[in-house]
Formats: structure tokens, C-alpha cells, sequence
């Protein structure tokens, strides 16, 4: 799977290499600039990686130009469908909230997560790019419903009272596919009454990556989790690709098929 513009190639990692370079990113993004926790070997290695990347698919951003192997993946999803979750090891974000909605659905389901680009390549071609090539996957394995976890960069609940209340009224998923969070983690999204959340502020409150889901035809599970070794707090995205936006599948499915 390939999609090329100038100097930028997306694709299925297939190397090790290719696994380390997106780790490399992982952990610039997350443990560098966002203060996520990391073992001692990880801060050794500059790696950010966990036990599911076995499991998962990785989705890369490769910037040719960069002839540093180490270093030229900009960009990073990782995909885990729901076939091979119940052969190994189960979803990611089972830890912070119940998916036997999403999981008893019928229904082919994509857990998405670790998704980042890197900082010089942010608000650019690099995430259209990215959105392209993860259509391109759902179309040829004719994906139903993505999930995964989306964070806000910090603790303070307080901090994101308006966003966190503008998604739980507004976008809400329907109940059929309404994963809830789980356990002393959990937090209540529903901080503000509708009548004090104000659109603007929530907006600018929202991160670039959750925008862009809601746009899409997106929703959000119910509740938060807290999650303070990755030093966020995190939202379940849902999203049923029959149901995304028309407007928005014209412009990210362009060019996928």
C-alpha cells in the first residue's frame, strides 16, 4: 500500500526497522514532549513501545528525503482489527473501557491508537496523507466501526470542563455502539450543564485529532479515563464508517481507492 506525494510514502511497516522508526517517533511525541512515563530501557533505547506492537499493524509516514533510518517516519497509526485481537492478546483500550458493545456488534471493528506526527510536519500534507492511508486500509478490509482512545495533553479535569461537556451533549454515541469507561479512573464528562458550554471555547479546548473525528461523523464513549502515565486524559472515539459525514468522505476517501 502506497501512496506517494513528492518525497512522503505511506505504508504498512514491514521491517524492523521500519517498526523501530515508528517507535523512535512514539517516543519524541509521547515521552518527550508530552512527559508520558517510560521505563528505563525505553529512555535508553528512545523507543516508546509496549507489548500489544506485536499484535498490531503500524501505519507509517515515511519522509524519503531523510536519509536517517532511524529517524524518517513522520507519522504513525497503529491498527489492530478485531480478528486478530481475539486470536492474541484482546484491544488496547479494554484497559479503560468496556467494548463488548462494539465487540458483539457483528460488525468488523479497527482499534486505532498511538497516532502522532511529528512536529515539523504538523497542520501540513503529513495528516491528509495519513487519513488517506487509513481509508485506503478500511475500504480493503471493509471496516464497519474504528475505535480507539484520543487524548488531551495534561491531567486537569478543570482545564477541559468545556470540551469534555461539549462531546458528552453533542456527540455522544448512539447506544447500540457506546463503549463506557471503566473502573476509579473513570471520569464524567458531563461536568458542564448544555446551557454553559460554549462552542468556541470547547473548540479551542478540543485537539486537532478529535476535531477532525467529529467532523468526520464521529462520536465519543461515555466518560473520560485518566490515564497518568501517558499524563492525558483520554476519550474512546467511535466511529461507523456508514455513517461518517458526506462532505468529509469525499475529501479524506479521495485518491484512497
Amino acid at each position: 500500500m502506497h501512496i506517494d506525494k513528492d518525497y512522503l510514502t505511506i505504508k504498512i511497516a514491514q521491517t524492523d526497522q521500519e517498526l523501530r522508526a515508528a517507535q523512535r517517533l512514539r517516543y519524541r511525541v509521547f515521552v518527550e514532549e508530552m512527559g508520558a512515563n517510560a521505563s528505563a530501557k525505553c529512555h535508553s533505547l528512545q523507543l516508546e513501545y509496549d507489548e500489544f506492537d506485536k499484535s498490531f499493524e503500524h501505519l507509517i509516514l515515511l519522509d524519503e528525503a531523510n536519509k536517517d533510518v532511524c529517524e524518517n517516519v513522520i507519522g504513525v497509526y497503529r491498527l489492530l482489527s478485531g480478528d486478530v485481537a481475539d486470536k492474541k492478546r484482546g484491544f488496547y483500550s479494554a484497559a479503560e473501557y468496556d467494548l463488548q458493545k462494539l465487540i458483539n456488534s457483528g460488525r468488523k471493528i479497527l482499534e486505532l491508537g498511538r497516532s502522532c506526527v511529528n512536529i515539523n510536519h504538523r497542520g501540513g500534507v503529513a495528516l491528509h496523507m495519513m487519513w488517506n492511508g487509513l481509508a485506503e486500509y478500511v475500504i480493503k478490509n471493509e471496516i464497519d466501526v474504528l475505535f480507539g482512545v484520543a487524548s488531551f495533553h495534561g491531567t486537569d479535569v478543570n482545564a477541559i470542563g468545556q470540551a469534555l461537556s461539549f462531546l458528552h451533549h453533542n456527540y455522544l454515541a448512539p447506544e447500540n455502539l457506546q463503549v463506557r469507561a471503566l473502573g476509579k479512573n473513570r471520569i464524567e464528562m458531563n461536568i458542564l450543564p448544555i446551557s454553559e458550554v460554549n462552542r468556541m471555547i470547547a473548540l479551542r479546548q478540543l485537539p486537532p485529532l478529535i476535531k477532525a473525528y467529529i467532523r468526520l461523523g464521529g462520536f465519543v464513549g461515555c466518560g473520560a479515563s485518566l490515564d497518568r502515565d501517558f499524563n492525558t486524559i483520554d476519550v474512546c472515539l467511535v466511529m461507523d464508517t456508514q455513517r461518517m459525514s458526506d462532505k468529509y468522505k469525499t475529501m479524506y476517501l479521495k485518491g484512497a481507492k
